[in-house]
């Protein structure tokens, strides 16, 4: 199950065949600024596997977002996040350099908050911030959430927790992971 496609995008769920596209995504120096560097290739495999993964246990995660023409744009979805130790369901979005400023994560996360909404029921939805980067911020504001926290991950960066609730409650928490990976985004957005 993905969003509803928007009046621009379209969701489908990551596959391996996407590699060449999610390693230029990831490993674009413009869109992980807010990282602690950019991802390799065999990173953004991982990504797409830890997907694979959320797929399978939650029937969601980040899914590809494409314009309505089928070009590739970038990724925004829904994880479990881990912010000051509790699971946190959170909305995820990075558009490639050539895309950006146009409105299109904004209307891929509002999809995803309704996906988050009207599907999972879930009673909230949170994006981990990098507290310097105004344009995730703004996405997250336009979202209809405010500042709630920041979090102080094991990582030692203090990210911002921008919040909303909602008011059904469906969706449970899922278990921590056990392969010891992090697939957390630390300094996200």
């Amino acid at each position: 199950m993905v969003p509803s496609p928007t009046s621009r995008l379209r969701f489908r769920e990551m596959a391996l065949e996407d590699l060449d596209a999610m390693a230029r995504l990831l490993g674009d120096p413009v869109v992980m600024a807010y990282y602690p560097r950019p991802k390799t290739r065999p990173e953004a495999l991982a990504w797409i596997e830890w997907n694979l993964r959320n797929y399978r246990e939650h029937g969601y995660g980040l899914w590809i977002v494409d314009s309505d023409d089928g070009t590739f744009l970038g990724d925004c979805g829904l994880t479990w996040q881990r912010v000051n130790g509790l699971p946190r369901l959170e909305v995820g979005y990075h558009v490639l350099p050539e895309f950006q400023g146009r409105g299109l994560a904004t209307e891929a996360a509002l999809a995803c908050r309704d996906f988050a909404r009207d599907v999972l029921g879930n009673p909230e939805l949170v994006a981990i911030i990098h507290p310097e980067n105004q344009a995730s911020l703004r996405v997250a504001e336009k979202l209809g959430m405010v500042q709630r926290d920041d979090d102080h991950g094991d990582s030692g960066l203090v990210r911002t927790v921008m919040a909303m609730e909602f008011r059904a409650s469906r969706a449970e928490p899922p278990a921590p992971e056990r392969d010891g990976a992090d697939h957390s985004k630390r300094s996200s957005r």
